[in-house]
């Protein structure tokens, strides 16, 4: 990935903070905050908020920094509503084909040019999020091979059974060690989706900040394999959410468990939050309704699961 292509990523994960109230007018929008929130080092973070301020959404005060604009320009919101839902909707529907098979598991990017008319920016667009995803690599020569993910029930609790084993294991390694920036960071973010409209925030939104909460939790153990196998599992379970029935009221209940746990971790009784870790995902596995059909595209969906 070009470090073009990730202060693109930046900026959009900026500005849907912004839109959702997540990052308010005024707030003091710091380099190294929004670098350790993505996980990204500053360079493209400082880069992202040069083109934020271009565009109008943040402003920069000389030996202050950048702040949310007070009056974002209504063009650039309507601008960056309609990029979300059109890279949303065809990103989508390229990985429903790939899941319900109706793309082979080797094509060129001529046939996937033709198949949904796409410009060649738009191709290289939805092929990089792909390969960031975990489910699309580029063949040595010529073409794209698309890689085995986690298309039905059965491999969706296996990820979950995965999951019980090391998750509760990384609370319990001789190196975890309390991140407690990143509790309190959580601590925010979990409790703006408890205060928020969930039923108006938008899926992707919900679903990523479930996977990110469990994935900064697990990197406190310091152990790379830990981290490497939790972030892997979560990228090959992420298409099968995109067409998912989310049941948002599972996910009241989940940020007041990601709440409680923060609270076990803050006290440091890491025993205890282990055990509770094995217990949330438990609950999460058993309260997810394995298989619904999908009348309007004639397949299987897997319902919410965080």
């Amino acid at each position: 990935m070009t470090t073009s292509e990730l202060a693109n990523r930046i900026s959009n994960r900026v500005v849907q903070d912004i839109l959702s109230g997540d990052l308010a007018s005024g707030s003091h929008v710091r380099t190294q905050q929004i670098a350790d929130r993505y996980q990204v080092s500053r360079t493209p973070v400082r880069d992202a908020l040069v083109h934020l301020q271009e565009i109008g959404f943040l402003e920069h005060f000389p030996n202050r920094g950048y702040f949310v604009s007070e009056n974002i320009p209504k063009d650039a919101i309507d601008e960056a509503a309609g990029n979300f839902g059109t890279d949303s909707s065809d990103y989508q529907q390229f990985a429903e084909d790939w899941l319900t098979d109706r793309l082979p598991e080797v094509v060129t990017e001529q046939t996937l040019r033709q198949k949904y008319d796409w410009t060649k920016a738009r191709l290289t667009e939805m092929l990089a999020r792909a390969a960031r995803e975990g489910w699309a690599e580029r063949k040595e020569g010529y073409g794209w091979r698309l890689l085995p993910v986690a298309k039905n029930a059965e491999a969706f609790d296996e990820i979950y059974r995965f999951r019980m084993a090391i998750e509760p294991a990384a609370l319990l390694e001789p190196g975890f060690e309390i991140n407690r920036e990143a509790l309190e960071e959580q601590k925010r973010i979990q409790s703006k989706m408890l205060d928020s409209d969930i039923a108006t925030t938008p899926v992707e939104r919900l679903l990523d900040n479930g996977a990110n909460f469990h994935e900064i939790i697990c990197q406190m153990s310091h152990n790379p394999f830990f981290v490497t196998a939790l972030e892997r599992v979560n990228r090959m379970r992420r298409l099968m959410e995109y067409r998912s029935r989310v049941d948002r009221e599972r996910l009241t209940v989940q940020c007041t468990e990601h709440l409680e746990l923060i609270d076990l971790l803050e006290r440091g009784e890491i025993a205890e939050a282990s055990y509770f870790m094995r217990r949330h995902l438990s609950g999460a596995l058993k309260r997810k309704s394995p298989v619904v059909w999908d009348w309007t595209s004639g397949s299987r969906q897997a319902s919410e699961a965080e």
